[in-house]
């Protein structure tokens, strides 16, 4: 059985394109590892050396793919580091804290609080419309408010 430097290339090449379809940002690893297998074979031929044994060239995919990974691994990790906005897709989450009037009341514990171009379900005190709440917490979806001190 004979493997060549081109059988890595195309094998990396359709584990890259498969990653487009397939979603996990697994297989693009892979990939990685073998056209850096194809590549690394192509130099032995350039030098019109013998080729390498193709149990071999699987360690070597196996050891490229291990170091894919890990490269991968330390990628993602660092990507969740230092994050300047850590609610970014968490609006209800940016609000805590924050202050607003109410535009309808809070009735039976219940109401409705518009926030820039969203409308949130409210959880909280029976308050007339017009008052100031302060949103302490997001649960199952909606915002828990309390009536905001006048001071």
């Amino acid at each position: 059985m004979t493997i060549v430097y081109w059988h890595w290339l195309v094998l990396g090449a359709a584990l890259v394109g498969l990653e487009a379809v397939v979603p996990g940002l697994f297989l693009l690893w892979f990939g990685i590892a073998g056209v850096a297998t194809g590549l690394l074979l192509l130099t032995p031929v350039l030098l019109l050396l013998p080729t390498v044994p193709w149990q071999a060239q699987l360690l070597l995919f196996a050891v490229l793919s291990v170091i894919s990974l890990l490269v991968a691994r330390r990628l993602a990790a660092r990507d969740g580091e230092g994050n300047d906005h850590p609610h970014l897709n968490q609006p209800g989450e940016r609000s805590i804290g924050r202050e607003y009037t109410l535009q309808e009341p809070i009735v039976d514990g219940h109401g409705t609080l518009s926030i820039q171009d969203s409308t949130w379900i409210i959880a909280g005190p029976d308050l007339p419309a017009g008052a100031r709440v302060r949103v302490t917490a997001v649960a199952e979806g909606e915002l828990q408010v309390e009536a905001a001190s006048l001071g």
